[in-house]
C-alpha cells in the first residue's frame, strides 16, 4: 500500500464514520491491541483479505491518534501473525505520519481455500476461527468451520446408504429410463449389461448394507418414490411476500400472499417448482404477428438454473439435512437460498469461471438427465437470460451457512432511465458505461466485480472503464484496494431532483387508470428506487396533482 492509498483509506473511513467490510480500525495508543488474532483470522478468511489500520480511534469519531511505538507494534503483530496463527500469515506494513500522528497499516492476504479456516492456535478450532460479517468480526460456528474443512476434499454424503430404505423405495420406471438414456451415450460401458444390482452399485444409485441393498442418498433423491419419507426437509419451499421485506403486511394483515412446498424426486420437484413460480409471476404480453408471447417478470431460464443449481450444489451433510431450499418472491426481487456455502475454490468473484462439485454422484445423475450441465455453464446461462431481458445480473451472496441468489425485477434501461442519461450525451461514453451510470443511479455504488458482471468484460477493461468515468467527473472512487467502490459524483439530493415531465405524466396516468398509486407501483412503473419514487409522489402532492391517503407503507395517492 502506498502512502497515497493509505491516506485515501483514512479519508474513506472518516467519511463513512465506520469501519469498512475489509478494514479493521485500532487505536494502539497504549501498545499492541489485545485479541488481535480475531481480526487476523477474520480478514484472512475473507475474500480478498483486508487491512488493519492502527492509529485511529473509533470512540473519538475515527480521529487520528498517535501509535505509541510503531516499531514494537509491527514486531508484535508480525509475531502473532506468523507464529500464533494457523496457517502463518505474512502482513505487509505501511507507516505514515499525518498531522503529527503516526499511523500504521497491516495488509492481510486471504489464505488459500485449501488452508481455511485460518485460526488462533492457542485456542484451536472452532473457537479460534473468526469470520468478517459486515464491518465486524464474529466467531465461526461449528458448521462454518466444517464447511471450510469439507471443501478441502471431496465430500461423499450423496453416496451414503439410506438407513431403513430398500430398493422397493425406488421407482423402477425412473431407473429404467435413466439406464436407457446413459446406454445411448456410454455405449462402451459394458458394465451396464451386468445384473441390475451390480449396475446400480457401480452408478452409486444403491449399495449393499450387509445382506440388504439400500439406495444411496443421491439415488433416493433422483429416483425415489417419495424421498421426503426419509428426509422431510430435502424439498423446495416457496413463499410470496406482499411487500419488499419479511414483515411488511398486506392491507388484509397477511404477511405473505402464497406459500407452497414442492416434494418428490428431484426432476419432478424442480419441474413443479418452476411451473408454479412462473405462474405466480407478473407477465406482460408481446404480440408477434398472429401469436401472443408471455414475457415473465423473471426469465424462465434464469429461474430454472437457480433451482437446479440449488438442488445440485446444496450441502447434504448431517449438519443441514434438516434445512430446505427456500424460494422467496418479494415485490421487487426473487430470492433462491440453499443450505451450505460455495464449495472448493469457487468464490462469488470467480463463480463464472471456476467449477467445483460438492455432490459428484448426484451431479453426474442430474447431468445425465440433462437437468444441469456439469461444465459450470449454469451461472453464465443465468447472466445471459437476465441480460437478454434487460434486467440486472443476479446477485450472489455466500453466507457460508447458505448461498443466496437474488434476481431484481426493475428494468435497467427504462424510458425514464434513458431520459436521465440524455444529460450526459456530450460525454464520449461506451454503452456499457451508460448502463453502469444507470446502475449507480439505482443502487448508489458499484464495484469492479459488479461492473464486470453487468457489462461482461474482464477485470482490466472494467478498471479502465471506471477510471475513465472518474476522469470525466461523473463518478468518484471510494476507498482503495479490495474495498474500492465507486459512486456518482453528484449529490443524492441533486439526483432526486432531476425530474422529467414524462415521469409525472406516467404517474398521473397510472393513478387515473387504476384509481390510485403507491410507492411500489411507482417504482415498478418508472424503474426507479424507493427514495426517488417518494420524492416524485410528494412533489406531485405539493403541486396539488395528487392527494395522499393513509400513512406509512399503506399510503396511496389519488388524482385531485
Amino acid at each position: 500500500m502506498t502512502r497515497k492509498e493509505l491516506r485515501a483509506l483514512i479519508e474513506e473511513v472518516q467519511r463513512c464514520k465506520s469501519e469498512l467490510a475489509s478494514v479493521e480500525v485500532k487505536a494502539a495508543q497504549g501498545g499492541t491491541p489485545k485479541r488481535l488474532y480475531e481480526a487476523l483470522s477474520a480478514l484472512s478468511n475473507s475474500p480478498g483479505g483486508g487491512v488493519i489500520l492502527f492509529g485511529m480511534d473509533e470512540e473519538k469519531a475515527f480521529s487520528l491518534v498517535n501509535v505509541g511505538n510503531s516499531q514494537r507494534l509491527i514486531e508484535e503483530v508480525t509475531h502473532t501473525a506468523s507464529s500464533e496463527m494457523q496457517p502463518a500469515l505474512r502482513p505487509r506494513f505501511t507507516i505514515d505520519e499525518i498531522d503529527g500522528n503516526t499511523v500504521v497499516t497491516a495488509e492481510i492476504d486471504e489464505v488459500p481455500a485449501a488452508q481455511k479456516p485460518c485460526y488462533y492456535k492457542n485456542i484451536g478450532l472452532p473457537k479460534g476461527s473468526f469470520i468478517r460479517v459486515g464491518n465486524t468480526n464474529r466467531q465461526m460456528t461449528d458448521y462454518e468451520v466444517f464447511g471450510y474443512l469439507s471443501s478441502q476434499g471431496q465430500p461423499r454424503y450423496d453416496e451414503e446408504l439410506v438407513a431403513n430404505a430398500t430398493l422397493d423405495d425406488l421407482n423402477n420406471d425412473l431407473i429404467s429410463a435413466y439406464l436407457d438414456r446413459i446406454k445411448q451415450h456410454r455405449q462402451r460401458a459394458r458394465f451396464l449389461n451386468d445384473p441390475r444390482e451390480e449396475v446400480l452399485a457401480r452408478l452409486h444409485i444403491a449399495g449393499r448394507d450387509n445382506k440388504t441393498v439400500r439406495p444411496t442418498l443421491a439415488g433416493l433423491l433422483m429416483f425415489g418414490k417419495y424421498p421426503q419419507e426419509f428426509f422431510p426437509q430435502l424439498r423446495i419451499t416457496y413463499v410470496h411476500y406482499y411487500g419488499t421485506s419479511l414483515d411488511e403486511k398486506a392491507p388484509s394483515g397477511a404477511r405473505f400472499l402464497d406459500d407452497r412446498v414442492f416434494e418428490g424426486p428431484i426432476p419432478e420437484m424442480i419441474d413443479q417448482a418452476e411451473k408454479y413460480i412462473l405462474g405466480a409471476m407478473r407477465k406482460s404480453a408481446l404480440i408477434e404477428g398472429m401469436f401472443r408471447r408471455d414475457i415473465y417478470e423473471y426469465p424462465q431460464e434464469a429461474l430454472r438454473e437457480a433451482l437446479a443449481n440449488a438442488v445440485a450444489h446444496r450441502d447434504y451433510s448431517q449438519y443441514v439435512r434438516g434445512s430446505y431450499i427456500q424460494v422467496r418472491m418479494f415485490a421487487d426481487r426473487l430470492e433462491v437460498q440453499s443450505p451450505g456455502g460455495l464449495h472448493g475454490n469457487v468464490t462469488v468473484e470467480n463463480i463464472e469461471i471456476e467449477h467445483s462439485t460438492r455432490n459428484a454422484c448426484l451431479m453426474r445423475m442430474m447431468e445425465d438427465m440433462h437437468i444441469v450441465e456439469n461444465r459450470g455453464s449454469g451461472i453464465s446461462a443465468m447472466l445471459g437470460a437476465m441480460r437478454e431481458a434487460n434486467l440486472e445480473p443476479p446477485r450472489f451472496n455466500d453466507r457460508r451457512a447458505s448461498f443466496l441468489v437474488t434476481f431484481l425485477n426493475h428494468t435497467l434501461m427504462s424510458p425514464e432511465a434513458i431520459a436521465w442519461l440524455n444529460q450526459f450525451a456530450r460525454y464520449p461514453l461506451e454503452d456499457r458505461q451508460r448502463i453502469a451510470l444507470v446502475y449507480l443511479r439505482n443502487h448508489g455504488q458499484i464495484t469492479n466485480e459488479e461492473y464486470r458482471r453487468l457489462s461482461r468484460v474482464d477485470a482490466a477493461t472494467a478498471g479502465q472503464d471506471l477510471r475513465m468515468l472518474v476522469q470525466t467527473g461523473l463518478i468518484a472512487q471510494r476507498s482503495v484496494g479490495r474495498g474500492t467502490y465507486y459512486t456518482l459524483a453528484m449529490s443524492s439530493e441533486l439526483l432526486l431532483q432531476m425530474v422529467f415531465p414524462e415521469d409525472e405524466k406516467c404517474i398521473l396516468d397510472y393513478a387515473l387508470g387504476h384509481g390510485s398509486i403507491g410507492n411500489v407501483e411507482c417504482r415498478k412503473l418508472l424503474g426507479i428506487n424507493q427514495d426517488r419514487a417518494h420524492y416524485l409522489l410528494n412533489k406531485l402532492c405539493k403541486l396539488k396533482q395528487l392527494k395522499p391517503e393513509g400513512s406509512g407503507r399503506w399510503r396511496r395517492y389519488t388524482v385531485v
